[in-house]
């Protein structure tokens, strides 16, 4: 049952928190003499204000009664002991308590009203020369146009973050912004959905023709496509869909498309007889890829004359036999200026990237090594016994930018004479672009990855289009060595990628199935593996050895839920065990999370007091502290203890279970995966090959085997919309 809504209004006696980021909010509200906590969304608030909030009231389980505010108005204080206390909060930049205290005695009631209006009055009080006073009018008049914009996004109905984002952006320009395209909310930056930029433009009076209109939604049509995958879309496509979307006749939506690639706001290129319409930095970034890509064909080193002598010798300094394929591979590696190395679980890639790193650091090369993730960059550190960086920590990105920048370019590149990614599969378009003009050109780039897995989840599928050009030397490593053959993981995982049924009903070995059809059922069954059966039987830390890995996040099987079991069996609410309640989910000392984008301003510490920042996507770790107090949250990650304020805490989630997607570039101990027959969108091989190499020692997986049938039968990879390998061989053969 709804609850029925309410209005309160009173004074703002304290902020317990803000997020300048998100602009969520607990207020601390005198209600008619009654204090009243009230949590919800506003920008900007300060001590002294008054407000009126709409919602209702409910019991929090930790902190008790609160009103949960879906709307919160303010206005300005009008009382001298009300514009008092909001002077003395800081609010109005070069004013505190003291000089509040003295321009109210002065002023009273009218207070703000001369601060606006005659702030020159101001110098009547001792202290405030002519300068302060202009000042302190400045400064009053900016916040009076912040709170004006965002009385006016507010009215429109945009959430406090959103209207932050749009302020930010536009500053006292918004109003005018909104009112000639209000569909630029739909960038990047601030995210608005296009309906509801369609809804405020409908509020200014633009008509649902107006060629503003149908241009920003051909755009939008675009982004949200990169979301899954595409670099752009072939012409019939995209009006087709604009048709529909925009409710548009096609001649009008072909003339805007024609201004706009004539404006040069979108691009087009033509292969196979078909047009497809870009994103500009998409269409910029698979043109300057294939640019790159035939310089380094073009640059070829010479060839080593005393190649078969050196890789005896690297043999013997090694310890090891190579397989006369990865002989190949080394001797091609270090004989290129671009090479790609793939192969999948138990191939040897590993040794055969050891051999490359050791012949190249033998001729006197300087080399870096990088992946796309923090936990793939350690995994490689590890296996390789060398450093290695995220790409985005390699190329040293620039923090606090609109857009994703980086140090080092084209007029700043990288000092190594040889770069090698591992987890190639999982670098887009736009990292790729960025990799490559940090790169010299003379510099050769190793790519080492496993083809079979899922594609990046940006835009691109960077890999797979280089391997199709049959351009760019590559080796793919097949002979499953013999002691990997021994591990059923790896020979289930090359079944799987052959199309083939893993054997699913061996009891005593490393890989298990356990058939159960009900998915709820399923629910309980990961909960007490994860809980009981398998630290009980093989001594395994439940949180940092086993993980749960899920295609999805809906459902009793999806993240969500799954998460919300797990951390109430393995992490229940305690005496002592500090949470905090923060954007509708709890989080809670001794939780395990992942932080969810690249962050490189947060803080960490080692135990030997060496300090950083930057904690990058996918990395995981315990809450090891919570202080409701502080507003603070300590994370160990590994062997970093990072500090989150409650603001930045939206950049972790649960992560007792994980999408086979967020999983990419991981190994775990132990994998529990469980599979639900109601979601064929999510049953195709290479997400289950991919979830599979996750484990290193165990694997369970749950459910039916028709639906682990009907995913090894699925080789449809999601169709990506590219042209990378068509711009590079036409390239190539200019």
């Amino acid at each position: 049952m709804e609850r029925e809504m309410e209005k309160i209004a009173g004074t703002v006696e304290e902020i317990g928190f803000h997020s300048e980021e998100s602009g969520f909010t607990v207020l601390y509200v005198d209600v008619n003499g009654e204090l009243v906590t009230v949590v919800g969304e506003v920008a900007d608030i300060a001590e002294g204000e008054e407000i009126a909030a709409t919602g209702s009231f409910r019991v929090h389980g930790t902190y008790g009664m609160q009103f949960k505010a879906e709307l919160i108005e303010r206005t300005l204080p009008a009382t001298a002991g009300a514009i008092r206390k909001y002077l003395s909060s800081g609010a109005v930049k070069g004013v505190g308590p003291a000089l509040a205290g003295r321009i109210v005695a002065r002023f009273g009631d009218s207070t703000l009203e001369i601060i606006e209006k005659e702030p020159d009055r101001l110098t009547e009080i001792r202290g405030i020369s002519a300068r302060k006073a202009e000042e302190i009018g400045e400064e009053y008049r900016r916040l009076f146009g912040i709170r004006s914009v965002m009385s006016l996004l507010t009215s429109l109905g945009l959430p406090a973050a959103v209207a932050i984002r749009v302020w930010r952006r536009w500053g006292a320009g918004t109003a005018h912004q909104l009112e000639t395209d209000p569909y630029a909310l739909c960038c990047e930056e601030i995210g608005v959905e296009f309906e509801e930029a369609d809804r405020i433009a409908a509020h200014f009076g633009i008509a649902g023709s107006d060629p503003c209109r149908l241009g920003a939604g051909m755009q939008y049509i675009l982004r949200v496509n990169s979301r899954s995958g595409h670099t752009c879309l072939p012409r019939a496509k995209l009006l087709g869909l604009a048709g529909e979307f925009l409710q548009a006749e096609e001649p009008e939506l072909e003339e805007t498309l024609g201004l706009l690639l004539e404006e040069e706001t979108l691009a087009g290129y033509t292969a196979g007889g078909r047009e497809f319409i870009y994103l500009q930095p998409l269409y910029r970034a698979e043109n300057y890829i294939a640019s790159r890509v035939c310089i380094a064909l073009q640059l070829q080193p010479p060839q080593w004359e005393t190649m078969e002598e050196e890789l005896d010798a690297l043999e013997q300094m090694q310890g090891i036999t190579y397989d006369p394929v990865q002989r190949r591979a080394i001797a091609q590696a270090v004989q290129s200026r671009m090479f790609i190395l793939t192969g999948g679980p138990g191939t040897g890639k590993t040794t055969t990237l050891r051999g490359i790193l050791a012949l190249l650091e033998e001729r006197g090369e300087k080399v870096a090594l990088a992946a796309p993730t923090g936990r793939a960059a350690k995994r490689m550190a590890e296996i390789t016994g060398h450093e290695a960086s995220t790409i985005h920590r390699l190329l040293e990105v620039e923090p606090k930018t609109e857009t994703l920048t980086f140090k080092r370019g084209e007029k700043n590149p990288l000092p190594a004479d040889a770069v090698i990614v591992d987890e190639m599969s999982m670098v887009d378009t736009l990292l790729m672009e960025h990799l490559l003009r940090g790169m010299r050109l003379g510099a050769r780039l190793i790519m080492v990855g496993d083809s079979d897995q899922l594609p990046s989840v940006a835009a691109g599928n960077v890999l797979r289009d280089l391997i199709r050009s049959e351009l760019v030397p590559c080796l793919h490593l097949e002979r499953v060595f013999r002691q990997a053959a021994q591990s059923l993981i790896v020979t289930n995982a090359h079944a799987i990628v052959h199309g083939e049924m893993p054997e699913l009903d061996c009891r005593s070995s490393d890989c298990f199935f356990l058939e159960n059809g009900d998915a709820l059922s399923q629910q309980r069954l990961v909960v007490d593996l994860v809980s009981r059966r398998l630290p009980n039987s093989y001594g395994y830390d439940p949180l940092r050895e086993i993980q749960v890995i899920t295609p999805g996040k809906q459902g009793p099987l999806g993240t969500r839920e799954l998460n919300r079991c797990l951390q109430q069996k393995l992490n229940p609410p305690q005496k002592g065990r500090a949470e905090a309640t923060l954007m509708g989910r709890t989080l809670r000392e001794g939780d395990k999370v992942m932080q969810i984008r690249n962050n490189y301003d947060i803080l960490w510490q080692l135990p030997d007091g060496t300090a950083g920042t930057g904690i990058f996507n996918g990395d995981m770790g315990i809450i090891e502290m919570l202080d409701p107090g502080s507003k603070t949250i300590l994370v160990r990650f590994e062997d970093k203890l990072a500090t989150y304020s409650f603001e930045n805490q939206d950049q972790l989630e649960h992560a007792y279970a994980v999408t086979v997607h967020k999983s990419q570039g991981s190994e775990f101990e132990a994998v529990v995966m469980p599979l639900e027959r109601h979601h064929p969108k999510l049953h195709y091989r290479n997400l289950l090959y991919t979830a599979v190499t996750r484990a290193r020692r165990l694997l369970i997986m749950t459910g039916e085997k028709q639906t682990v049938y009907a995913m090894v039968q699925n080789n449809r990879r999601t169709l990506r919309y590219t042209n990378q390998t068509e711009m590079l061989r036409e390239m190539y053969d200019e």
